[in-house]
């Protein structure tokens, strides 16, 4: 029944319908409409009609995309802070943290009202204004950290008093934060790599990005840059038209750079370069990774097929769809994907197809034999469906269980025990983990309760399950339990053979705790083997120029 009610709520969001499809939708509203009376009228308990049906709507539209999504009047905030990177609260990010079944700050963003305040990464949160904030127990851990998150946020200049557990310190410690409106910077860092290199991160497209990256390319060039690296790694996207702006500081005015394509004719859109561009002829880099998607994506293929920069690094996402906020009764917002979306080429980069999808449930990816040849402005050849392929491909991925193990609590907790340690550590442009510390990491890692989550555990964990349902034998049951015990990761020895990728990330996360996030970015550069591939492009002229040109056959 719950699948029928996820179904027929799509009726409640359709517009520009069309006449064949109105007697249908009327009939399926019908229905709902006594579904839901007959529900609440004879169910055995009350029904929350807001609940329920925010659970249904949020259920039929995860059967579209993920990028499809509802917000409540509650929530609608957090959508504006996406686009914006604005709020009002107390510049702070908070995690769940297993061992007190509460949420700790997890980061604090320099400059910003909780670190000026003196909250500490690793306090334990325990009441905001005198409610205590609870403890998890049941709580989807989403629900737990929004419910803890909203009660922090608050209009600027009023009181948050807010009390914690502080590792090391026996009584409670209170401390009162004056909340303010907070602009979560685009580019979190930017400098000069080399005398001659500038390099630019940029970490999200909110609204006046295009601006931060201007005044910190006007700013490099100050200081001596004859080339530039833009860091697009990690960059999961946001506002398209800021993305545009920023391909036209390094393209001629009036290029096309986007085309939108949807159902209807709203959806179908152009962005063409607006203005002058404020430098045609620096030799460029930019850098991707599986992570980047959306705005990046349309920022490194626009480049990539107008020839104007190298791509380098790894594969980027492959999204290569577009939302548009909707405003429904209420106050409440939809964002629906509304359009696919094409760069200079003529191709979609999107990956996933969501009306296809398997047995579990997963959208399935455009093979690599299904993609189709564009070519670039000068002939180069490039693919779609899958998103944008590095000029050079460098590859600097860290296995899945380590990127699992730097979201642990265990992780967290051997960084708390360092900062302990350690008052002071270098400067971020110089620190580096020293041998006897990643001893201690791997030592502590190795005998704490880390086990890391993987789709194998999940599989052999459903596996158990049927055949505690089918009452198999003991010996099937003892079989499964060894394949488990020969899938679980040695870890020290992961650690070790990873030890060149993961003791470089290891010394960024302290560096955030003690040079905030342009510490950390400033740090990561050190040891960075995707920097250093753009650094011997741009050094070498000819062979960036041959890189931009069509390959003789």
């Amino acid at each position: 029944m719950k699948k029928i009610i996820f179904a027929l709520f799509f009726c409640l969001l359709t517009g520009g319908i069309k006449a064949q499809n109105l007697s249908n939708i009327s009939e399926q509203l019908k229905i709902f409409n006594q579904l839901y009376k007959t529900l609440d009228l004879y169910y055995v308990d009350t029904l929350n009609a807001q609940k329920n049906i925010t659970t249904a709507i949020n259920a039929m539209l995860y059967e579209l995309d993920p990028y499809t999504e509802y917000y409540t009047a509650k929530t609608a905030k957090d959508l504006n802070t996406m686009t914006t990177g604005k709020y009002a609260g107390v510049g702070a990010l908070i995690h769940y943290y297993k061992a007190e079944d509460r949420c700790v700050i997890y980061q604090l963003y320099e400059g910003k009202p909780a670190q000026m305040a003196g909250l500490k990464v690793g306090d334990v949160l325990l009441s905001i204004d005198g409610k205590d904030t609870g403890k998890k127990g049941n709580m989807e851990v989403g629900s737990y950290v929004s419910s803890v998150s909203n009660a922090l946020r608050g209009d600027a200049n009023t009181v948050a008093v807010v009390k914690v557990k502080r590792q090391g310190v026996v009584d409670t410690v209170a401390v009162n934060i004056t909340r303010a409106n907070v602009q979560m910077p685009s580019v979190p860092y930017s400098g000069m790599i080399s005398p001659e290199i500038g390099y630019i991160c940029l970490s999200t497209f909110t609204s006046n990005c295009s601006q931060d990256v201007l005044q910190a390319l006007q700013e490099l060039k100050r200081q001596g840059a004859k080339s530039l690296i833009l860091d697009l790694r990690d960059n999961g996207g946001g506002l398209a038209n800021e993305a545009v702006k920023i391909v036209n500081l390094f393209v001629e005015k009036g290029k096309l750079i986007l085309k939108m394509k949807g159902k209807i004719a709203e959806a179908n859109t152009s962005y063409a370069t607006q203005n002058k561009s404020e430098d045609l002829q620096m030799p460029l880099v930019v850098l991707v990774n599986g992570n980047s998607a959306s705005s990046s994506e349309i920022v490194c293929g626009s480049l990539q097929d107008l020839d104007r920069a190298v791509i380098v690094g790894e594969r980027t996402y492959g999204k290569g769809l577009v939302q548009q906020p909707h405003e429904l009764p209420f106050n409440g917002v939809l964002k629906l994907t509304t359009s696919h979306y094409y760069i200079p080429s003529g191709r979609c980069i999107q990956a996933l197809d969501y009306t296809h999808r398997a047995e579990n449930g997963e959208a399935y990816r455009t093979p690599d034999s299904l993609t189709k040849v564009f070519y670039t402005e000068a002939g180069r050849p490039v693919r779609d469906g899958g998103g944008i392929t590095p000029d050079i491909i460098v590859k600097d991925t860290l296995p899945l269980t380590l990127a699992y193990l730097r979201q642990s609590d265990e992780y967290f907790d051997w960084l708390n025990k360092y900062c302990a340690e350690h008052s002071t550590i270098s400067p971020a442009g110089e620190f580096v983990l020293s041998e006897e510390d990643y001893a201690d990491f791997v030592a502590y890692i190795t005998s704490s309760e880390f086990t890391p989550e993987s789709r194998s555990k999940r599989a052999i964990e459903q596996l158990r399950n049927i055949l505690k349902a089918e009452q198999a034998t003991d010996e099937a049951a003892a079989a499964l339990d060894a394949l488990e015990q020969s899938l679980s990761p040695d870890m020290k020895k992961l650690l070790m053979q990873n030890k060149e990728t993961m003791a470089p990330l290891i010394s960024s996360d302290l560096c955030d705790r003690y040079y905030y996030t342009a510490g950390a970015q400033q740090n990561l550069l050190l040891h960075d083997k995707q920097l250093d591939a753009a650094i011997e492009i741009l050094q070498n002229t000819e062979r960036y120029k041959a890189l931009l040109k069509p390959i003789k056959e």
